[in-house]
């Protein structure tokens, strides 16, 4: 009995000193303490990462956002004669080009006819001339002209980030870009500083430029005047990443078009070369190439090789072109 009893206070003091030194000794010790400030110390580093995390998340969703509404205003927009106009840098509207295009057709219809003869050829050659040509023509000056701009784009956001740096604003900026840079940075640019004194917001009159000049470039550049003016951030820093990127796009164009100068030679020589041996050929023999145009069976056969050439053309400029 009394063993009993004496055991039972052993356990009964184990227990108690078992709950003291699990909810007592924490308090005694300063270990609790310890454990909030620890807790405090590295709770505050966690949260401002998770912070940075979910603002960068909250950017990069932003200018996915902002990339797929100019895509998408880009593709639902169709390419009109006013617009193909607007990008070969030309003032001329669309009538005025549609009249053009159409007397430049029945000159070369009439000329075609006085010398051959045949009113099919002569059809044929009207439509080439009246609506072929002309198209061809304002896509070259088009292209030709996107060129320049992307060649001095660089140069402009140069121009912008000094002039922020420096404290002023940004339509200060542009107004110095409308005003000092060559063409046809100034020209657009001046349109982007007219739209603003008509009322519109920066955001709005960069989409015009995207609108009127659509490149990969002016795209990046909405983007970025789009995410500084609706998240703020640093402008200057943006636009000077920008303008990195923009001249090692060019380099890499410049790297391109060295690697593949070997094919576009090939290209230029295979496709030249028939017309070089007919050329040969006819100074060397002219009845004998004169069969081509003067008879049907011969008419057929260049209208045939014509199409087969063009199409072998069109392959080859695939072949040497590259996306980047």
């Amino acid at each position: 009995m009394i063993f009993r009893i004496f055991a039972l206070a052993i356990l009964a003091a184990l227990s108690v000193g078992g709950l003291g030194f699990v909810f007592v000794y924490p308090l005694l010790s300063g270990e609790r303490k310890a454990e909030k400030r620890q807790a405090a110390f590295t709770s505050g580093p966690i949260r401002k990462s998770a912070d940075r995390l979910a603002d960068a998340a909250a950017r990069r969703k932003q200018i996915s956002d902002s990339v797929k509404e100019i895509e998408a205003r880009s593709s639902r927009k169709r390419i009109t004669i006013d617009d193909m106009l607007t990008r070969a840098g030309l003032s001329w509207s669309t009538t005025q080009f549609l009249i053009s295009a159409a007397l430049a057709g029945l000159v070369f219809g009439t000329a075609t006819f006085f010398l051959d003869g045949n009113l099919y050829i002569a059809l044929a050659v009207t439509l080439v001339g009246g609506a072929g040509l002309p198209i061809w023509t304002l896509k070259f000056l088009a292209k030709r002209r996107l060129k320049k701009f992307v060649t001095l784009f660089p140069d402009a956001i140069d121009i912008i980030v000094r002039g922020v740096k420096a404290g002023l604003p940004l339509g200060d900026c542009l107004h110095v870009i409308a005003k000092e840079v060559a063409e046809p940075i100034r020209t657009e640019f001046r349109f982007i500083v007219e739209a603003q004194t008509m009322g519109l917001s920066i955001t709005e009159s960069v989409d015009r430029l995207v609108a009127r000049v659509p490149i990969p470039e002016t795209s990046f550049f909405s983007i970025v005047i789009s995410i500084q003016q609706k998240a703020g951030g640093s402008l200057s820093e943006a636009l000077a990443n920008l303008s990195a990127v923009l001249r090692e796009r060019r380099k890499m164009e410049g790297k391109i078009k060295a690697l593949s100068s070997e094919a576009r030679a090939s290209a230029y020589i295979i496709g030249s070369l028939p017309f070089v041996v007919g050329g040969l050929v006819y100074l060397t023999s002219p009845k004998y190439m004169s069969l081509l145009w003067m008879t049907p069976t011969g008419q057929f056969v260049m209208g045939g090789s014509a199409l087969w050439m063009g199409i072998g053309i069109f392959i080859m400029k695939k072949m040497v072109s590259f996306d980047f």
